[in-house]
């Protein structure tokens, strides 16, 4: 996602006058928030520029873009928002829009399905007459949403509406679950008002007695709530059935999509301004192993092609320069495999060839400039955290001011302290950087080594060169844009305030400055990463007794390379220290076993550890660190339980032993030098995903390898031949034809999927008569 600005905003309830409007964005999936982009002070059309990269890990149906109004002493004032449906997502994939904001209103904020079943049932009665009873049955909800991050109490009221009466009943309330199971049956008695048609036309039909019905009773509507002990209950959504739907069918059941009250009926508001997005949605459709064997192997051999613009690795680069997320799949599938490090060897090599003058070593967007980069956001988190972080959380909680240019001094601002804190966070964060050799990846100091011995073969004259090489990278697009924006590597959970982000700008500066020197590169040495983060969770208590209830509190979680632990407050002495060596599986936790959402699990010697993520996005992040730092571990388990142990059993499998092996997989380990979590068939097909949707430069380029080598030399105008790398036509003709037909038999093979496993049905059907929207039950989900 990118957010770039808006536009015009709307008014703002509440005391900020309109010039005076600091405005931030979130992002959301549903409505549980994930991301959110700086504050923007003082202005109705703020230009955030910031875009988000991220894998969503749950099924969800709106991604939405919420924009606030900034409080101090308040809740944050909601302006407008946009929300598009997953369904959606495709149209606007891939191009920037602007979009309207909608009014943010609690009874629109709406989601989840809910499944129905409707008959009519005629009744004899002890004196022997007929009464009419309509049955409504609430089957179940899916999908409903969170109230303040947790799972909500939601009940379900069924009315009969029309002209004459209306009549309501209302379900048990579920408790903590957002997939409620009601399974309650409401009887509606209808012939109160139909009797003189009833008692004279016994001998209709029952489709003409459904006209009678109609007449009296329009619709009957379902509404969902949320159980509020000590407030007013919150409304989820609503969903209206006609009543003339019985008359094509005696039984009628179906899952219908909630709605906003009203059935989303709205009056003309306000104008809230407008939201500019850029948006890209993949969604991988990934088949079983064996169909990727091709593909992978021609991609893992192009470290070993010569000359490496011949390589599958490299075209797919060299057709994609213009898109930088392109490379991003190759440089996981290279990182797995331990491919990395000759490949990116070499495309540096062919760079260098192609550089005049030392001082600009490395500096555009090349090719190998973006590998590096993506390859130092994968392996180089927890070292930024170790090394920059401790820092910078001292700098955003501190708020200094250290503004030295004149402009932008506020009144009573001294510029020589200004001077003085900037000269010492600098002072700090250097010190942090140069003193962090021993946490730097040994993935990293591979490269680095690479590029100094290619960078000194390149320009033997330029004693320093060695050192630009590695600076262009480590402080320029490492360090440096990691003090700038310091939410984007998982240092902070979000933007810092205004001021603060105008300090770290200063600082960032000041680092690429010194760091330009480049000497400081040598001091990176083979070593392991340290520290992952400090994150607010909720933690379950972990007393002694097996009885009693437990409750969940708030706790500052941080893991090393040596321990986990958890702490009351952030940088404060731990309540508890477990040691990475002791972890045995850290796995999700099923939803049901505390009615809590975003659950995982670390299981060691001692009683588990339970934690509740701040989101979802948060929950992954914690399992996959968690699992890179103790998959070596020698006690790790190959089973796990996905629920709790109460009452005397686990909850999952029902087994009354404590000490029972899990009745579930653990999640597959990779024991390797590189210790990333990557699914290498998915790469592989986001790989074929791009190739296929360029598949006109793929021919261009063949065009151009079969003229060149034809002629011995380009014989149309040079512009066609400049947008490719073209050493070798024949070696590279070669491998684009070895590229085609692995695709070829790729897409076969997804044809063939399609045609005899997959049927596809809708979540989001079109509107049934009467305006809502049903799903049909006869349809299989996808």
């Amino acid at each position: 996602c990118s957010v770039e600005e808006t536009l015009n905003l709307g008014p703002v309830s509440g005391p900020n006058r309109q010039r005076d409007l600091c405005t931030f964005c979130t992002i959301s999936l549903d409505q549980e928030e994930v991301f959110r982009t700086k504050v923007f002070d003082k202005s109705v059309s703020p230009f955030y520029g910031e875009d988000f990269y991220f894998e969503i890990p749950r099924p969800f149906q709106c991604l939405s873009f919420y924009v606030y109004a900034k409080a101090v002493f308040q809740r944050d004032l909601p302006v407008g928002k946009v929300s598009i449906r997953k369904d959606d997502l495709c149209k606007y994939s891939g191009k920037e829009h602007w979009l309207s904001l909608q009014p943010v209103d609690p009874n629109s904020e709406v989601q989840g399905k809910v499944h129905l079943e409707m008959r009519l049932n005629e009744v004899i009665t002890e004196n022997g007459s007929v009464t009419q009873h309509l049955l409504v049955r609430i089957i179940e909800c899916q999908e409903l949403p969170l109230i303040s991050g947790q799972n909500c109490d939601p009940y379900a009221t069924v009315s009969l509406v029309g002209p004459a009466r209306s009549d309501q009943k209302k379900t048990k309330v579920k408790k903590k679950t957002s997939n409620p199971h009601f399974e309650e049956t409401f009887f509606f008695e209808v012939n109160s008002e139909t009797s003189h048609f009833f008692d004279v036309v016994q001998c209709l039909s029952f489709i003409d007695k459904m006209y009678c019905l109609v007449f009296i009773f329009h619709l009957y509507r379902v509404d969902l709530w949320n159980n509020e002990n000590l407030a007013q209950d919150v409304f989820l959504g609503e969903t209206r059935v006609p009543v003339k739907i019985l008359q094509s069918d005696h039984v009628h059941k179906a899952w219908y999509l909630l709605q906003p009250k009203g059935n989303g009926s709205k009056s003309k508001s306000d104008d809230l301004g407008s939201l500019r997005l850029k948006l890209t949605y993949i969604e991988d459709t990934v088949l079983p192993s064996v169909c990727y064997t091709p593909l992978c192997n021609l991609l893992l051999k192009s470290p070993d092609v010569k000359p490496i613009s011949a390589s599958a690795a490299h075209i797919l680069g060299d057709i994609y320069r213009e898109r930088y997320e392109a490379v991003l799949p190759v440089v996981r599938l290279l990182l797995y495999h331990n491919r990395f490090v000759p490949f990116v060897s070499a495309v540096a090599a062919l760079e260098l060839d192609n550089t005049q003058e030392a001082n600009t070593i490395f500096r555009g967007n090349s090719l190998a400039t973006r590998c590096i980069d993506d390859m130092m956001k994968i392996v180089g988190k927890n070292y930024l955290a170790v090394t920059l972080k401790p820092v910078i959380d001292e700098i955003c909680e501190s708020n200094k001011t250290c503004e030295i240019d004149p402009i932008k001094l506020k009144e009573g601002d001294n510029v020589g302290v200004n001077k003085e804190n900037l000269q010492g966070y600098v002072h700090k964060v250097f010190s942090s950087i140069t003193q962090s050799s021993s946490s730097c990846p040994p993935l990293m100091c591979d490269v680095f080594r690479s590029l100094r011995q290619l960078a000194c073969k390149r320009f033997p004259a330029d004693p320093h060169v060695q050192y630009s090489a590695v600076s262009s990278f480590v402080f320029l697009r490492f360090f440096a844009v990691a003090v700038l924006s310091p939410h984007t590597f998982q240092l902070r959970s979000h933007h810092p305030e205004p001021e603060i982000s105008r300090t770290l700008t200063l600082i960032s500066k000041t680092i690429q400055t010194l760091g330009s020197w480049g000497s400081l590169s040598k001091k990176l040495v083979r070593l392991i990463p340290g520290v992952y983060s400090y994150r607010e969770v909720q933690k379950r208590a972990q007393g002694k007794k097996r009885i009693g209830k437990r409750t969940f509190n708030k706790r500052w979680l941080r893991v090393t390379s040596r321990e986990l632990s958890y702490h009351k407050h952030k940088g404060k002495e731990a309540l508890c220290v477990i040691n990475v060596k002791d972890i045995q599986a850290a796995e999700k936790l099923d939803e049901s076993a505390f009615n809590r959402k975003n659950m995982f699990q670390v299981v060691h010697s001692e009683k588990p550890l339970y934690v509740q993520a701040g989101n979802c996005v948060e929950a992954s992040e914690w399992l996959e660190v968690l699992g890179q730092v103790s998959r070596c571990n020698e006690g790790r388990l190959t089973t796990f339980h996905p629920s709790n142990y109460t009452s005397g059993a686990w909850q999952c499998c029902k087994n009354q032993s404590i000490n029972a092996p899990g009745c579930k997989p653990c999640t597959t380990t990779m024991l390797a030098n590189l210790q990333l979590d990557i699914d290498c068939d998915r790469e592989t097909e986001r790989i074929f995903s791009l190739l296929s949707s360029n598949d006109t430069k793929l021919q261009d380029m063949e065009d151009a390898c079969a003229s060149m080598a034809v002629y011995q030399g380009p014989q149309r105008e040079q512009e066609e031949y400049s947008k490719f790398t073209i050493q070798e036509p024949k070696e590279t003709f070669q491998t684009l034809k070895q590229l085609r037909n692995v695709m070829e038999e790729l897409q076969r093979q997804h044809i063939i999927r399609n045609d005899t496993t997959a049927q596809y049905g809708s979540l989001t059907a079109a509107p049934h008569p009467g305006g809502e929207q049903q799903i049909h039950p006869d349809l299989p989900t996808s």
